[in-house]
């Protein structure tokens, strides 16, 4: 693991730097804009034009890095991630706001996209496991850091928007000196998102809620904590602890989700989300510590649901077809990130702040109802299931190229882009039906062959002729003739009705 570490540090400390920056600046957006009684609404649509930027920047940038490389690509997107952070200093307009983060979006993805590609690329099969185990680790970490930062900065004014500025030009210089070669990059091609519906649209509806949980929590929960009186250091905490219990129940969730149903297991979890949430409707003030064990234990409800949901997935999906499933199931996460901190913003603004927790007890009753064993017949079940549980880190801290590091994955034999003939039976389906066919053809020479035996019966000679070659006087009719291959020419001419 050490050897795995060193030689790919640069890139693992660009994604350090990188992840630091962005949890950085969502945890104190949410304090600062809280301080300022800025409505939840604006919040939680500014977190939800960022992840839109984050879903929807992956096509522009496959085509900016496809025209300018991977260096350029990403010390471009890095320039502008730092140029929307700094101009919201010097802009106080909410929709200026908007606009620069849906672009701060589109360009980190551009960045995600830059590492995990390298990554890729410059590993080989047996390494790609370790390699994204430590990635997760690397991602994961910096957003815990980004959020303990925010304790650095007593004062809510424009020093962390630097600070945030720094860490993003930071993490450019790592990419910009590596003397590793340019990876190819993959072009992106359709995909038949109605075989994965069909599929698997148990998954992704467990994968929705799984985003509007974690856009909702990166968005609001910094709010919540602020609204309940906990100062900006306790709120950056609360956050902190929740991502860190988070990453590390993935390995023993991933334990169980090896040696249990993992359509049960999901709905454990959802039913433990339903009953955490409830006494945190506002029944009762609670202490500190309290809100800290709470935000633990759903740290590890909230971010296991995904790498869950997508085992699940995998495990019905055809081992060929699993980069497109991924891309298709990031697409879907992105979407629920965009949703839910929307959803939770209006219901806090117009109700209360408690009702973050409220959206998040619906969030768990949804998948109660949703996910039952009962319904999964396993019909579609890929020869390879159950797949081997992967740990994984937020999908909105990453871009889907970092589905290439996942070990269930081999991009080598992936068909993702080619359609799917549904419509045609199976392989063991079909071949009965030409062995029937050619069960036909042999009886049809069976039929003729007994023709032939029939004639001898009735004292016909095969090799001389049927009584329709004789001629009036008993004499053998030359078929083979001029005259008479003619003669038959011209009946069979008369007698065809289209001549």
């Amino acid at each position: 693991m050490l050897t795995s570490v060193g030689a790919f540090s640069s890139l693992y400390f660009a994604t350090l730097m990188l992840l630091l920056s962005s949890g950085l600046f969502n945890t104190f957006m949410g304090v600062r804009l809280t301080a300022i009684s800025v409505s939840e609404v604006w919040i939680g649509g500014l977190i939800a034009v960022y992840y839109l930027g984050l879903v929807f920047g992956a096509r522009m940038g496959h085509r900016l890095i496809m025209g300018v490389g991977h260096i350029r690509a990403y010390a471009a997107s890095a320039a502008i991630v730092t140029i929307c952070v700094l101009l919201q200093i010097l802009i106080d307009s909410m929709y200026v706001w908007l606009l620069l983060r849906f672009l701060a979006g589109a360009a980190m993805v551009v960045q995600f996209m830059g590492i995990e590609s390298w990554l890729n690329e410059q590993s080989d099969n047996s390494q790609r496991g370790t390699i994204f185990a430590i990635y997760m680790v690397f991602s994961s970490l910096g957003t815990v850091l980004g959020q303990l930062s925010l304790t650095l900065f007593p004062h809510l004014n424009y020093e962390p928007l630097v600070f945030v500025a720094i860490c993003s030009a930071f993490s450019l210089v790592p990419v910009a000196i590596t003397r590793r070669s340019h990876p190819p990059l993959q072009v992106p091609a359709p995909i038949n998102a109605r075989y994965y519906v069909d599929r698997v649209p148990l998954s992704m509806m467990v994968l929705l809620v799984a985003g509007m949980l974690t856009g909702a929590f990166y968005g609001l929960a910094p709010v919540y904590a602020v609204r309940v009186h906990l100062s900006s250091e306790q709120a950056a905490l609360f956050v902190a602890v929740s991502v860190a219990a988070g990453v590390l129940a993935q390995w023993p969730v991933g334990w169980l989700a090896d040696r249990m149903s993992r359509v049960k297991l999901i709905r454990i979890n959802a039913i433990c989300l339903l009953a955490l949430a409830i006494p945190l409707w506002g029944w009762f003030e609670v202490p500190f510590w309290f809100l800290l064990i709470f935000s633990a234990m759903f740290g590890v409800l909230q971010f296991t649901l995904y790498p869950l949901g997508a085992a699940f997935a995998n495990d019905n999906v055809d081992p060929e077809r699993r980069v497109g499933l991924s891309a298709i199931l990031y697409m879907v996460y992105g979407l629920g990130a965009c949703v839910g901190p929307l959803l939770a913003g209006g219901l806090m603004t117009y109700i209360g702040s408690n009702l973050y927790y409220i959206f998040v007890a619906v969030c768990g009753l949804s998948l109660v109802l949703l996910v039952r064993p009962q319904k999964v017949l396993g019909d579609h079940l890929s020869q390879d299931a159950p797949t081997t549980f992967v740990p994984m880190p937020d999908s909105l801290q990453s871009s889907a190229a970092a589905v290439a590091l996942d070990p269930r994955v081999d991009i080598s034999s992936d068909v993702s882009h080619d359609p799917v003939f549904e419509d045609l039976p199976p392989v063991q389906e079909r071949v009965p039906a030409t062995m029937e066919s050619t069960a036909m053809e042999r009886k049809e020479g069976d039929e003729s062959a007994g023709a032939t035996h029939t004639e001898k019966d009735k004292g016909v000679d095969p090799v001389v002729g049927s009584a329709a070659d004789l001629d009036g006087s008993g004499k053998q009719i030359d078929t083979g003739s001029p005259g008479h291959a003619e003669d038959a020419e011209s009946k069979r001419t008369s007698s065809d009705p289209g001549s």
